[in-house]
């Protein structure tokens, strides 16, 4: 193979989205590791989390501004939405992450995490009282008993409770998350939701902290990743860099190559990336049931989200049926006659 085709398929592996939506996954999958790596030397999770979306909110800022260009209405129309989105969707998911973080492994408080796609069915099921689909309620029960495996309740790992329920509500802070993201809205651009989303994520933060309702501890001491020690503005700007701005500008990219349902698809390889990364650089790797547990829960969620694609193609092709039975049905429509004297047409 020619070396002219080897960049040219790279090229078109980029192009398609794919490759960006996997460097978007492997990046959100290090916020685990670099959070951790400050916690362990005395930071608080709403210190990490303040200074995680401080520092991306102002370098996302300016294209943020540039995208608007000079539509500041499209802010005051959507005020609840990023209100929302920056206090629930990236503050509290963020925040009960950490929080799980420094009490589980951070595969582990991951995979809690990503319990909210089965969460989302299972709230459907009971808001619409309509059963879902048998692909989709096997998917939730497989997740279900990943959830039991990775609890590991009768194993000799012992699993901090308090931890698993900050896990379980980062989880229902990615439901409406999902719910909001979900949403049409073509007057809001995606990359100003996100910038706007971390100002009110930071702004929040800070609030909360000044008033005494979380513990806002910072440290200077240097941090351990892997084999190095490093000073602790290395984690910080790591966690600021490739785990919030980079991921979150890339997967606003992978979105608009793939859509929504595709690039929400492959995120699920974070769960991937994040055992990896925190197996490389904090030596933590989740036991041989808690991996089981771990693929039954990504297992349980792939079958919701193909189930759900099923679906979109059937409805699709309900939609062009029932136009193609229209148009079958006025197929011998004659044109109306028009007005005014009839020629005559000679005989012979």
């Amino acid at each position: 193979m020619s070396a002219t085709k080897t960049k040219a398929d790279a090229k078109g592996f980029l192009a398609s989205g794919l490759g960006i939506a996997l460097f978007s996954s492997a990046v959100f999958g290090t916020s685990g590791s670099f959070a951790k790596s400050m916690l362990e030397t005395g930071w608080s999770p709403g210190a990490a989390v303040a200074v995680r979306l401080t520092g991306a909110a102002l370098i996302l800022a300016i294209p943020g501004v540039v995208v608007l260009r000079g539509r500041w209405h499209q802010l005051k129309d959507n005020w609840l939405t990023i209100l929302l989105f920056g206090l629930i969707g990236v503050a509290g998911c963020q925040l009960f992450y950490f929080n799980a973080v420094a009490r589980l492994s951070v595969g582990v408080a991951l995979l809690l995490e990503y319990l909210a796609p089965v969460m989302i069915v299972l709230w459907l099921w009971i808001a619409s009282r309509r059963r879902p689909r048998s692909l989709t309620a096997a998917g939730a029960l497989l997740s279900l008993g990943g959830l039991v495996l990775v609890l590991d309740l009768t194993g000799a790992v012992k699993v901090d409770f308090i931890g698993v329920l900050w896990g379980m509500a980062a989880a229902v802070c990615l439901v409406i998350y999902f719910f909001i993201t979900a949403k049409e809205n073509d007057t809001l651009p995606p990359l100003v939701l996100a910038s706007g989303g971390l100002l009110v994520g930071a702004l929040v933060m800070w609030l909360v902290g000044a008033l005494g309702l979380i513990p806002m501890t910072f440290s200077t001491a240097d941090t351990t990743l892997g084999p190095w020690t490093i000073p602790w503005w290395v984690s910080a700007v790591g966690l600021v860099i490739l785990a919030t701005v980079l991921a979150y500008v890339s997967g606003i990219m992978a979105a608009r190559s793939l859509g929504s349902k595709v690039a929400s698809f492959v995120s699920l390889t974070e769960v991937l990336f994040a055992v990896i990364w925190a197996w490389l650089l904090l030596g933590e790797l989740p036991g041989p049931i808690q991996l089981l547990g771990g693929l039954l829960i990504v297992g349980g969620v792939v079958l919701v989200r193909v189930d759900e694609l099923r679906g979109d193609r059937k409805a699709a092709r309900t939609a062009e049926e029932a136009v193609r039975a229209r148009v079958l049905d006025h197929a011998n429509d004659v044109e109306p006659v028009p007005s005014g004297p009839v020629a005559k047409v000679p005989r012979d």
